[in-house]
């Protein structure tokens, strides 16, 4: 059975990083933007990362400039933002593609695995969701509408597990 920790992702310091690194951690994988009317997310799942993490959590960001250009510059340049605008600790990769031919293959199995409304599978904007299990497996999907703080319910249910 596949689960995420078969896939790894190039981290936004140039490094590969195997995702079975995060082994027995319940995950919320997103795909961010810095020029997006959700931006301001990113203070709210750092927030989750910092009361989580003690237990076994862990956020995962992963910048996409697939939506409206809103991810326009470079690694250094993301990672300079997200460190001195929202103070972000938690891991963030290399931007990638979450749709299309060149479409990571993480974001190919998390599509796969969790569909979004009515069956579609693309992600259809910046912050999309999804909870990882500490076993690898994809328990949802979340709209990028949904808070990081109305997660802490699924989250705090899924470290009780």
């Amino acid at each position: 059975m596949t689960t995420i920790y078969d896939f790894s992702a190039k981290a936004i310091t140039g490094e590969d990083v195997s995702l079975s690194n995060f082994r027995g951690k319940a995950l919320l994988i997103v795909n961010t933007a810095s020029k997006c009317g959700f931006t301001s997310q990113y203070d709210g799942l750092e927030k989750l990362h910092q009361e989580f993490a003690p237990r076994g959590f862990a956020v995962l960001g992963f910048p996409c400039n697939q939506f409206g250009a809103q991810e326009p510059g470079d690694e250094a340049q993301i990672r300079n933002f997200c460190s001195l605008t929202y103070h972000v600790t938690f891991p963030m990769f290399a931007k990638i593609d979450v749709n299309g031919a060149g479409a990571h293959p993480l974001y190919e199995f998390l599509k796969s695995e969790k569909a979004g409304l009515l069956g579609i599978e693309a992600i259809k904007w910046n912050f999309t969701k999804f909870l990882v299990d500490q076993q690898g497996r994809v328990v949802e999907r979340y709209a990028p509408t949904t808070t990081p703080a109305s997660l802490r319910g699924d989250i705090e249910a899924l470290l009780a597990r």
